[in-house]
């Protein structure tokens, strides 16, 4: 009899998690090979804080450990009355990918859009992220938008 993976806790961070947030927001930046200045991580965080800001965050935890993070914003669209929400960042500590950790944070932000009212939830990776594309063809549809854009 195989038994399926626990489900990870996955809360929101409150203002006491930024030890918790921290290495995985770093471990996020490793993967997509960027170094995001330290001003707009705290900038980042004090907005994650700040019950007027769009942007949410939460963590999964597994055996007491924080193991992945979820940020995602909600924003006006001319499409619907209602808010679209982005999905913006998604990681799973490498040690534990694959338990099925990524897509309960996924299942997470569609509830909380849910509870928002918003019309979609949508978010970006790049094309040679196989194994996280894997997982959203499964809980998403590609519609087929190439995304294009200019850094001011």
């Amino acid at each position: 009899m195989t038994t399926s993976p626990k489900t990870p806790d996955i809360r929101p961070v409150s203002d006491t998690d930024f030890d918790a947030w921290l290495p995985l927001w770093k471990g996020y930046q490793a993967f997509y090979q960027v170094d995001i200045p330290d001003s707009a991580t705290h900038t980042t965080w004090a907005r994650i804080l700040d019950p007027a800001e769009p942007i949410h965050a939460a963590l999964a935890y597994h055996e007491g450990r924080a193991v992945g993070l979820v940020h995602w914003i909600f924003h006006r669209s001319t499409w619907t009355p209602g808010d679209y929400c982005y999905l913006q960042d998604l990681f799973v500590a490498n040690d534990v990918r694959g338990g099925g950790h990524g897509r309960h944070l996924i299942e997470h932000v569609y509830a909380q859009a849910r509870l928002a009212n918003a019309a979609r939830v949508y978010w970006l990776t790049h094309e040679t992220n196989t194994t996280a594309r894997h997982l959203y063809d499964r809980v998403a549809d590609q519609p087929g938008f190439i995304q294009y854009r200019k850094t001011l």
